[in-house]
């Protein structure tokens, strides 16, 4: 497993990025923060874009930069791949000489296996698209050109840098699905940038914040939307992965387990059996109970402990925490109240079907 070791300091005018954190390269990485935070700055002082940066960098033993001892390998000897939100094609060429290009740029292969032209291709669905001129594909046609350029070079890391953020929400959802598959069928590990967080939230396993200059926070993708959540930085929600289990299409519903303990939502038999199913559920979804509900048109009741109690103005922002995981509630400081709630009760949550939403 490679780690990346960043220990870095950026100063202009106008903004300092100052890092020092190390990221495992497993997976998909999200790097996310709000305009001016420094993600598109970070990514260009990992690929060699930007020679103002001090301090050090480093992928398990290489060296990539260290300012003191005056080391700084170019970006064609990093071996990193990196795709913009801008295509960056050659303009002059069709879409196979832009790809034969990115093959001729490969170094020694660090990935799995070899990589062939025509594996990438067909992976990038872009076998019909090999004659034309680039100016006569889509945005969508465009990115994975791009991706797909990157891809043949080989790189033991893509930096992707708000590559979906040109593009409609149809070919974003196709992309999305392209970049997991990719991910997986390779074993490519990637820094993901966007100031969108539901589309990392798709896509990426591990999160970092980052917010004027600075790492906020950094971890799994679940646990850092639930510090995100408790420090009232983003909309409250839960974020869980659950196991799918069946679809029940005479019911229009679809059964998904927590730890054992049934989570129903709305049909949706695109869903693999057994396959992991990333869900969010809006605390102002979740409603609670002192006691099991019998008698309920509201299918899903799960029983925890209140962990968290947290006064935003007028409303209470719940933490419950139903075998293992932690889910927010938001409800009004007078039904609060009236319930007597304090932390460490046992209560009950409950929520509709359709709270339950599936991302992509």
């Amino acid at each position: 497993m490679a780690d990346l070791r960043i220990k870095i300091n950026v100063d202009y005018d106008d903004f300092s990025l100052s890092i020092d954190q190390q990221i495992s390269l497993t997976g998909i990485t999200g790097i996310f923060g709000h305009s001016g935070s420094g993600k598109s700055t970070l990514l260009k002082v990992i690929a060699g874009l930007d020679k103002d940066a001090q301090g050090q960098l480093l992928i398990n033993d290489t060296i990539l930069f260290d300012s003191q001892a005056k080391t700084f390998l170019a970006p064609q000897q990093r071996n990193i791949g990196l795709v913009f939100q801008n295509s960056r094609l050659f303009p002059h060429l069709t879409v196979e000489e832009n790809l034969r290009y990115g093959q001729k740029r490969k170094k020694n292969n660090v990935t799995n296996k070899p990589l062939d032209f025509s594996e990438i291709v067909a992976l990038t669905q872009l076998e019909s698209l090999l004659v034309k001129s680039v100016a006569q594909l889509s945005g969508g046609e465009q990115q994975r050109v791009a991706l797909a350029r990157a891809l043949l070079a080989e790189p033991r890391l893509l930096l992707l840098d708000e590559p979906l953020s040109a593009l409609d929400d149809q070919n974003k959802i196709l992309m999305l699905t392209l970049l997991e598959k990719v991910q997986k069928q390779l074993n490519l590990p990637m820094l993901y940038v966007s100031h969108s967080l539901a589309e990392i939230q798709q896509l990426a396993n591990s999160l970092l914040v980052l917010s004027s200059g600075k790492v906020s926070h950094y971890g799994d993708i679940h646990q850092v939307i639930h510090q995100l959540t408790t420090d009232n930085e983003i909309l409250h929600q839960t974020s869980l992965s659950l196991t799918v289990k069946e679809h029940l299409p005479a019911y229009g519903l679809t059964s998904l387990v927590l730890a054992e303990q049934q989570i129903l939502m709305a049909l949706n038999d695109h869903l693999e059996i057994a396959k992991q199913a990333r869900c969010i559920i809006a605390a102002s979804d979740i409603s609670v109970t002192l006691h099991e509900p019998r008698e309920s048109s509201i299918v899903n009741h799960l029983q925890g402990i209140i962990t968290g109690f947290n006064r935003c103005n007028a409303q209470i922002l719940l933490t419950v925490n139903c075998s293992g995981q932690d889910f927010f509630v938001t409800i009004t400081a007078w039904s609060a109240n009236r319930l007597s709630l304090v932390l460490e009760q046992s209560i009950y949550i409950q929520f509709k079907a359709n709270a339950v939403r599936i991302l992509r």
